[in-house]
């Protein structure tokens, strides 16, 4: 039997993804131009790459839970496309008041990944454009990137000073986030 292997995780909307705020039509979907090629180095370097995304519009009714999976589809044929491939997606479509544990920051759906993929945690990566997620990857041992894409330079430029622990990494985007990633040791 194989021992866990770390992974590198992924926020969706902001790094893999043009953000735009609720993603209520398959049509606004956009993924960065760099992102097959990044999400394709990882795995040729042979990381599992998973993405967890909070999509609370389902919640809110601004959506139907079917839209996620036609945005995920596409995700994944645009991807594919660029010779990327993704490991698995796991998304919470829950409000932030509803007390669930997979909501991010909460690590639910980073440890349901790790479960069912046999991923250790310590040693993974978490690359995101929120601190939230970044906060989330340092409570369960993973290393985590603030890229400068989506929210990620406001978030940076307005809020570093009060975060209690810095981001491991702060890159430009996805595609220099895996380079960093592809120089650390595992």
């Amino acid at each position: 039997m194989s021992s866990p292997r770390p992974a590198v995780f992924l926020d969706r909307d902001g790094t893999i993804a043009e953000e735009m705020g609720y993603m209520n039509h398959l049509s606004r979907f956009r993924v960065f131009p760099f992102a097959a090629a990044a999400i394709r180095r990882l795995n040729q370097a042979h990381w599992p790459v998973i993405v967890v995304t909070n999509q609370s519009g389902v919640a809110r009714g601004f959506f139907p839970e079917e839209l996620v999976r036609q945005v995920h589809e596409r995700l994944r044929t645009e991807l594919a496309r660029g010779g990327g491939q993704l490991d698995g997606i796991y998304y919470c479509p829950h409000q932030p008041g509803d007390g669930c544990a997979c909501r991010k920051p909460k690590p639910g759906m980073l440890e349901r990944a790790a479960s069912e993929h046999d991923v250790s945690l310590a040693g993974s990566w978490v690359v995101s454009d929120r601190y939230d997620d970044v906060r989330m990857a340092h409570a369960v041992g993973a290393r985590g990137i603030l890229v400068l894409t989506g929210y990620g330079r406001g978030e940076y430029d307005w809020n570093r000073g009060r975060w209690p622990r810095q981001p491991d990494y702060v890159a430009e985007d996805l595609s220099r986030a895996v380079d960093v990633i592809l120089k650390e040791p595992r």
